[in-house]
């Protein structure tokens, strides 16, 4: 098994690297990621597609830099794709070979149905489950659409439109008209099989829209992947970019580098977001490099196993220093017990679950601030597969469990934490519970179990700091414990 793997995304407009390390079969995390504008289609689109000389004299120069990071972390795999610009290139075979003989590098060009494809195994296996929603990727040169139903890609497809290509056919010509023209004429394309009420948003102008939102906003977690929109709100100010000229950019959020680029992909998505009558969009962090990646670890099924989390996992596996299989059963049985108090159901029971797992991965960094250290851990790296909701939910269990704390407590993420799904007294709850099993946890021996509503704690009559440490626990409402 290869620990760390190095993957390259070659674009139209840019190239990234990202490597990845292996915490176990399963498990990962990104250990650095690098991204440099470099536009290797600079130039093609008016040309035929031709790759021009100055355009591959910058990339091998990125991607030559690329391989001193890539040796500098001892990567010994690397899995290296090329996009849009590339596949268009009637003399990619120039590139190619020059870049396997200068720098060791075999790249494989990707064609569209295998980038959208790409998108989607990222997108389905890491975001909060998607049961239905299309996944929707807008590079330089190409739109890649991916369709999701009952949590399985039913279609892929890629579009011969882009924002470099775009920018170059019309905006650098002053051809409005064309371009809303090209890009209605590319999606009125599509069958109906690609139309759902959510979107997924992948690729740089998609992500750059929604850290416009989350600044305009004052969203408190500063987190791209997984963060979400209704467009009934947010639609005006997707025209609004899409209208604008470069010097109101600034103003709406925009990033400088995104400046000529950026009013295409708004006035792409734009349309395929009325095209699909979408009503929400889930910002994907996660998309080609994801993909190509999780296709070496998940053949065939192309799925992580049922319940299965990939930054759990990996959380565990880097920082718990000790095992917490006894404490998440305890919270488990614990919930249980005490279901008749709480009345709470499967939402609540996977949020306690997940803090079990992971609530003492500060104590990796120092004992002392273990709780707050742990919470910022988990809001830092529980990256995959959860809402914004559950991961500072799990990071606030992890750090107010052995406390007694109000909405206050929560301070910048109570908006976020707290609402349909979860209330205070619920918190209050979840917390009380995973205190309860850190300290029964521990022990070999000793049970509990709820009965005419008295817990019951066996096995413990002599366990003196046991006894006197759950005494010190505040009970969200009032009950009975006894120690036989």
């Amino acid at each position: 098994m290869s620990k760390r793997i190095a993957v390259i995304d070659l674009g139209s407009n840019s190239a990234r690297l990202a490597i990845f390390e292996r915490t176990s079969r399963l498990g990962f995390f990104i250990l650095r990621e690098y991204k440099v504008k470099v536009r290797l289609g600079h130039g093609a689109y008016e040309n035929g597609g031709m790759l021009q000389d100055a355009a591959i004299a910058e990339v091998l120069e990125a991607l030559s830099e690329f391989k001193t990071y890539i040796k500098l972390y001892k990567v010994r795999k690397i899995i290296a794709g090329g996009t849009s610009a590339l596949r268009d290139a009637p003399n990619k075979a120039v590139f190619l070979t020059r870049l396997k003989n200068e720098l060791g590098i075999a790249m494989k060009v990707i064609s569209g149905e295998e980038e959208a494809s790409l998108g989607g195994i990222a997108a389905s296996n890491l975001l909060p489950p998607l049961e239905d929603a299309l996944c929707v990727d807008i590079g330089g040169g190409s739109t890649e659409l991916a369709r999701i139903k009952n949590g399985k890609m039913i279609a892929a497809t890629s579009l011969n439109l882009g924002t470099v290509r775009l920018k170059e056919l019309f905006y650098d010509k002053g051809d409005l008209k064309g371009a809303t023209q090209f890009i209605k004429d590319k999606i009125n394309a599509l069958n109906d099989e690609f139309k759902s009420e959510q979107i997924v948003a992948i690729g740089g102008s998609l992500r750059a829209i929604s850290k416009a939102i989350m600044e305009r906003s004052n969203y408190a977690y500063k987190v791209l992947h997984g963060f979400c929109y209704e467009l009934r709100k947010e639609g005006a100010f997707i025209k609004k970019i899409a209208n604008a000229k470069p010097n109101d950019l600034k103003e709406l959020c925009i990033k400088k580098e995104r400046f000529d680029t950026i009013t295409g992909g708004a006035s792409i998505f734009d349309a395929l977001c009325a095209f699909a009558g979408a009503k929400s969009v889930i910002t994907s962090g996660v998309g080609v490099r994801e993909g190509l990646f999780l296709r070496t670890i998940l053949r065939p099924s192309m799925r992580f196993p049922k319940g299965f989390n990939p930054s759990l996992k990996s959380l565990s596996e880097r920082f718990c220093v000790i095992d917490n299989a006894p404490i998440v059963r305890f919270s488990r049985l614990l919930f249980k017990e005490l279901a008749p108090l709480h009345a709470l159901g499967e939402y609540e029971l996977g949020l306690l679950s997940a803090a079990a797992r992971v609530f003492n991965v500060g104590r990796a960094i120092g004992y002392y601030s273990e709780a707050q250290n742990s919470a910022y851990i988990v809001r830092s790296g529980l990256n995959y597969g959860y809402t914004h909701e559950q991961i500072c939910a799990i990071a606030a269990i992890c750090e107010l469990n052995s406390t007694e704390f109000s909405k206050a407590d929560l301070g910048e993420f109570a908006g976020i934490i707290l609402g349909k799904n979860l209330n205070i007294t619920a918190l209050k709850w979840l917390c009380y519970i995973l205190a309860l099993a850190r300290n029964l946890g521990v022990y070999a021996g000793v049970s509990a179990r709820f009965h005419l509503g008295v817990l019951i704690i066996s096995g413990a009559s002599e366990l003196a700091l046991l006894k006197a440490n759950i005494k010190k626990l505040v009970e969200p409402i009032k009950f009975e414990i006894i120690f036989e």
